[in-house]
């Protein structure tokens, strides 16, 4: 990456930052990028859900972030920030490098992306909604607990419904191998049997 920086003259206009464990620090860091007109740029293989990402933008960076996970959900292509193929270099590198030109010949452009990320966050990931959609869950869970009892007595019927109308009758029909053939008793004639339930 070094070597990179260096053949095309970028010293002093990327940065390479490490893993943070520090939260406070984290906003500061995406601001003074953010001071500079920079980007975020998340090229990993894959983001389970971009956190770093909802971060960045939520402190005013236009994101560009891989196109696998998370961050897919999270940006709306061209409009909220970009997507890139992490294992397509090339075209990841035309299209960071498209966005920076694009920023040098309108100088609005950057400001409609970081407005428009901004949008995306308060619209689908605030504390708020988060918050609504935890609720959400809880109030259906509570509601099916309360209805699981009677559908457990409903599945019960069901089951014991398709026993006896279903499977029993294919059981009947399964072919029993017969250890040992027992000795025949004498049938009675149907007439006899007859007096015996009266």
């Amino acid at each position: 990456m070094h070597m990179l920086i260096e053949k095309y003259q970028l010293k002093g206009q990327i940065r390479w930052i490490a893993a943070q464990t520090g939260r406070k620090r984290n906003g500061e860091i995406y601001r003074s990028i953010a001071d500079s007109k920079g980007a975020f740029v998340q090229p990993g293989l894959h983001e389970a859900f971009g956190l770093s990402v909802i971060e960045a933008m939520n402190c005013g960076l236009p994101t560009i972030a891989t196109n696998q996970g998370g961050p897919t959900e999270i940006i709306a292509d061209g409009v909220s920030g970009f997507h890139i193929d992490p294992n397509n270099g090339d075209e990841s590198r035309i299209k960071i490098a498209d966005f920076f030109q694009i920023c040098k010949e309108e100088p609005g452009y950057w400001n409609r992306i970081l407005i428009q990320g901004l949008q995306r966050i308060y619209e689908c990931y605030t504390w708020k909604i988060y918050a609504n959609k935890v609720l959400n869950m809880g109030c259906i869970y509570s509601f099916w607990r309360q209805q699981y009892r009677a559908e457990k007595q409903a599945k019960g019927r069901y089951t014991q419904t398709f026993y006896n109308l279903q499977f029993k009758n294919l059981v009947k029909n399964l072919p029993i191998k017969k250890e040992e053939a027992e000795p025949k008793q004498k049938a009675k004639p149907q007439a006899s049997l007859r007096q015996e339930c009266i």
